[in-house]
């Protein structure tokens, strides 16, 4: 005991050099929950971890003829170079992803379930889309959840995001309603929806960064859905059609999606990603002359990307990077360490010019303590720029200690700082 209160009178004496996020529930809530009252990650490459390589110089990233193009780092959501992306588009089918990541989302809430049955209505009926894409379904059918899904992604019909629409929400205008709640969650910032397949409306808009946010969120939310996004083609009612993502068929990339879209009032959009190495990167160009060129121009960004630029990580998951005082506890130190590795996207070779800066909740922690407890942020710097920021979590749980230990801890408290504290390194 004596060395005990010995060791928190000198802690309390210590000047504290220290160095706030806060995460939402990982449950999905049920966007549908009033229209039912009413009707009743890559394992990263070892060879980017190696002997650092020569810095290279960067050249300017590809220029072309089109409406606006963007081009992020998948784990840290980076832009890497981007024209106009925040610049006011029609996203044609590319809404079809929202679509698609309502419907996801439902899946994985375990609301609906691919083997489930949707009544085809007279609103759905492909006839109804003569001019647009479709995948052919016919009024009075039940056609299964899973085959509507696949129609919406891979044949990008009209008519089974029309099917879905009603059956989850009863009414095309309660399913838009959930896609702009969606949108505004995932801080689509550029986008309103006003329909859910994308055919022409003023109020239909998004923007090139906005629909890679978009593939980047599908990618990330809906794993179990996602790899349908790279399906060459799908067959229903007897007819079989192609995706038309022409890099899923190209083997000089690893393409695994995402989507097209096209309207003669704008041309020809398109949103890809794409692996190599560990890294991931996604792509979003819109208005584009022909189908080639939207293809083209894609696999030109995902090239630069992958080229002069890979994934590095300055911080590994369950080492401890930092140990502060604990009062109140049963034990005086807690380490502090990220919950998963650190990723960031650099230049190639720029490895030696990453800081590191610590931003602590407070000076002094008090128990009890969770294991996994978010009390500051690491954030990562390349020239001045915070490039990445990730929780700093307790590595252990702290109880707290008993009467008398509590009561000298409150006195040392009345004379330490409890406040924010920022450390770079």
């Amino acid at each position: 005991m004596f060395l005990k209160t010995t060791l928190k009178m000198t802690l309390c004496a210590a000047a504290l050099a220290t160095a706030s996020v806060s995460f939402a529930d990982n449950s999905i809530p049920d966007p549908f929950a009033k229209v039912k009252i009413e009707n009743g990650t890559a394992p990263l490459d070892a060879s980017a971890q190696g002997a650092t390589p020569e810095p290279i110089v960067v050249p300017a990233p590809p220029e072309f003829e089109a409406q606006s193009w963007a081009l992020l780092d998948y784990f840290s959501g980076r832009v890497i170079c981007e024209r106009n992306s925040h610049e006011k588009i029609w996203p044609a089918s590319l809404t079809k992803m929202m679509t698609a990541y309502v419907i996801g989302m439902e899946l994985k809430a375990g609301r609906l379930h691919m083997e489930d049955d949707v009544m085809i209505t007279e609103d759905a009926w492909s006839k109804k889309y003569t001019d647009s894409s479709k995948m052919f379904i016919e009024v009075g059918k039940t056609i299964k959840v899973g085959d509507l899904v696949r129609g919406i992604i891979i044949q990008s019909g009209n008519d089974a995001c029309v099917a879905m629409a009603i059956h989850l929400a009863g009414t095309q205008e309660g399913f838009v309603s959930v896609m702009n709640t969606y949108a505004q969650q995932l801080g689509l910032k550029d986008t309103h929806f006003s329909n859910v397949h994308g055919l022409f409306d003023e109020q239909n808009y998004s923007s090139a960064y906005d629909m890679a946010l978009l593939g980047r969120a599908i990618i990330r939310d809906l794993p179990n859905e996602y790899p349908i996004y790279s399906q060459k083609e799908f067959k229903f009612n007897g007819i079989k059609q192609m995706n038309r993502n022409r890099l899923l068929w190209d083997k000089t990339l690893n393409v695994d999606g995402i989507k097209t879209g096209h309207l003669s009032q704008v041309g020809y959009n398109l949103v890809t990603s794409a692996t190599n190495n560990g890294m991931r990167l996604v792509a979003s160009v819109i208005g584009c002359k022909s189908e080639k060129l939207r293809a083209d121009y894609n696999k030109a960004l995902l090239t630069y990307g992958f080229r002069y630029f890979q994934l590095y990580s300055p911080v590994t998951s369950g080492k401890v990077l930092l140990t502060r005082p604990v009062r109140l506890g049963t034990e005086n130190e807690l380490g502090l360490v990220v919950d998963k590795d650190v990723h960031v996207l650099i230049p190639r070779g720029r490895q030696n010019d990453i800081k590191l800066g610590y931003k602590l909740k407070s000076g002094t922690f008090k128990a009890p303590i969770k294991k996994g407890d978010a009390l500051g942020v690491i954030e990562v710097k390349l020239d001045d720029k915070v490039v990445n920021q990730v929780p700093l979590v307790a590595s252990k749980d702290i109880e707290e200690c008993g009467f008398i230990g509590r009561m000298w801890d409150k006195m040392c408290l009345m004379f330490s700082s409890s406040d924010e504290v920022s450390v770079e390194q």
